[in-house]
């Protein structure tokens, strides 16, 4: 019990307070908010997952577990959310909005800061959950996006705005980096240093302003408690299933675990905005799954230090 504690005062506890700091900033600036998604999308991001690919060393065989790990997890939670779905006899809108919320997980502004918060001192942690990041982003604008099918997007025009994001050109070059063992100069290193430094401070406080603007009055119905309790208690169990299954250990199952246990994606959220599909569910249940987390992710780091200690 003290663990647990000193896990969610040092880990859970310090994330929720940037995001009541973005929400309370938001409140009386009105900050441009796109503005700042831009800055994370272009510069924040970018940079923190270069430098943690380029300083670490990834082996062949960890690789393929996690690819494993992730072909099998996102599979089982479309199925999973498919047939929920189903059985709530959700009307097709809302059934669409239930599946994303329970498939696309935040593991962007809410996975890498806990990440490089629990994985300070091993690197192979959070680039784990840099590559979890590059596909999460993958499914949004495949899966996603077909859940949410419009006639103003066509598929080629998808996969170009996939190809155009730069957290996967920062993968690629740093992989290249990395390999070559090419070393960076002083004065490239240290900007980025300090962009790096400041991604977990404006990811988190900027998360906190976007969910500041969600309505809370109808936050509370069946589906949108049914999809948290998918998400965030369902998912890492079956993550747990699947990480026995192909026995994975060590640093590895306790980064995939707990990248399972994330809340729901902003971009569930963005994505019904733009295509005007339940668009209030959708923001509802990112913030009410954020908010549900702060316990139930403290509890699964807790059983990952336990489990694969």
């Amino acid at each position: 019990m003290i663990y647990l504690s000193m896990i969610f005062f040092q880990i859970v506890a310090p994330i929720l307070i940037l995001l009541i700091i973005g929400a309370l900033l938001q409140k009386k600036f009105q900050f441009n908010l796109k503005a700042l998604s831009q800055l994370i999308t272009y510069c924040f991001m970018p940079g923190a997952v270069f430098l943690n690919i380029y300083e670490t060393s990834v082996d062949m065989s960890v690789l393929g577990q996690v690819a494993l790990f992730i072909v099998f997890f996102i599979g089982s939670q479309m199925l999973l959310s498919h047939y929920i779905a189903k059985w709530m006899k959700l009307e097709k809108k809302e059934s669409a909005v239930f599946k994303n919320s329970v498939v696309l997980i935040n593991s962007g502004n809410y996975g890498i800061p806990v990440a490089q918060m629990i994985f300070a001192t091993q690197p192979i942690g959070v680039a784990i959950q840099v590559i979890l990041v590059i596909f999460q982003n993958m499914t949004t604008y495949t899966y996603g996006l077909y859940n949410l099918i419009s006639a103003t997007k066509s598929g080629r025009e998808i996969i170009r705005d996939f190809l155009k994001m730069p957290i996967l050109h920062a993968l690629i070059i740093g992989v290249i980096l990395n390999i070559l063992n090419v070393e960076i100069p002083q004065t490239i290193r240290i900007p980025l240093e300090h962009i790096a430094e400041g991604f977990i401070a404006i990811a988190l406080i900027t998360l906190g302003a976007q969910l500041s603007q969600i309505d809370l009055k109808t936050m509370i119905n069946k589906t949108i408690v049914i999809s948290c309790f998918t998400r965030l208690i369902v998912g890492p169990a079956v993550a747990l299933c699947i990480i026995y299954l192909f026995r994975i250990d060590g640093v590895v199952a306790q980064s995939l675990l707990i990248a399972s246990s994330f809340p729901t994606s902003r971009n569930s959220s963005s994505l019904a905005l733009e295509y005007d599909v339940e668009s209030n569910t959708a923001a509802q249940t990112v913030l009410f799954s954020t908010i549900v987390s702060c316990l139930t992710v403290t509890v699964v780091i807790y059983l990952s230090t336990i489990l694969f200690a």
